[in-house]
């Protein structure tokens, strides 16, 4: 059985992490398959959204510190530098994909996994979600690209404590503090995630990646450079055959094709 389950269905790509046994830790096996698979989704236009989870009633607990341990002795400073870089452009691929990506985070989010859900545009998390930046309790420092994401998500105050106090976030505190989108019963997480993936069948691909790439690029640009950005990405959805056949729609009052799904019964926001 793969580390990494990968399943596309109607237009969504499913990557469920499969090591229960180990509450999901990042194996070398499992890595790789990442590396396989990311760049797979990002470039099959047939594929509209990401949903990335893991079974067993865990998310992923992080870094493989068994296999750690084992390969300390062949590491010196370089090999283990290099190591760390091998996720980059996966990972990279991920925070920066132009579709909407939706990590479902059933109990611990610990360490590097914890990294993995914030390359999410939305996490939804059951109550039995656990985050935590782990990596103090073993001597080390943030990988996965966390201290990129988080100080945008909570600020650099939270983040910083987050990162030095290594202590857990339940899912009530990580609503509160913006690192959860939606709280839902653990059985309704995963359709919850699918149904927010598959309503962006109906969606314009171009604006669902500008509007992506400029929140993201929001954050370390100007207010003149921004409004420059939206006149030009708003000229070209303008000129796609998707904005005109919505207006048409809208004329011919038919329903819109990108509708956002109402939100089950139950759900915490």
């Amino acid at each position: 059985m793969s580390d990494l389950l990968f399943e596309v269905q109607d237009g969504v790509a499913t990557l469920t992490m499969n090591r229960p046994q180990a509450r999901n830790a990042l194996s070398a096996a499992m890595k790789a398959a990442f590396a396989d698979a990311v760049p797979r989704i990002v470039s099959d236009d047939a594929i509209r959204a990401l949903v990335i989870t893991g079974a067993g009633g865990a998310f992923c607990a992080g870094g493989d510190l068994r296999g750690m341990a084992e390969a300390r002795p062949q590491m010196d400073h370089e090999r283990w530098r290099q190591r760390m870089l091998e996720v980059q452009p996966w990972m990279t691929q991920l925070i920066e994909c132009p579709k909407p990506v939706i990590a479902a985070v059933d109990g611990p989010a610990f360490g590097a996994g914890f990294g993995l859900a914030l390359t999410a545009d939305f996490v939804l998390a059951s109550p039995r979600a656990r985050f935590c930046l782990s990596f103090m309790r073993v001597g080390l420092g943030p990988d996965f690209g966390l201290v990129y994401t988080l100080p945008r998500v909570v600020g650099v105050q939270r983040a910083k404590e987050l990162m030095l106090s290594a202590r857990e976030v339940a899912a009530d505190e990580a609503l509160r503090l913006g690192l959860a989108m939606e709280v839902l019963p653990a059985g309704a997480l995963l359709p919850r995630a699918h149904a927010l993936a598959r309503s962006f069948a109906g969606a314009s691909a171009l604006a669902t990646r500008l509007i992506k790439e400029d929140v993201a690029l929001s954050l370390r640009s100007d207010l003149a450079g921004m409004f420059a950005r939206e006149a030009e990405h708003q000229a070209q959805c303008f000129g796609s055959d998707y904005q005109a056949e919505a207006v048409q729609r809208f004329l011919d009052k038919q329903p819109a094709a990108f509708q956002w799904p109402a939100a089950p019964a139950g759900e915490q926001r």
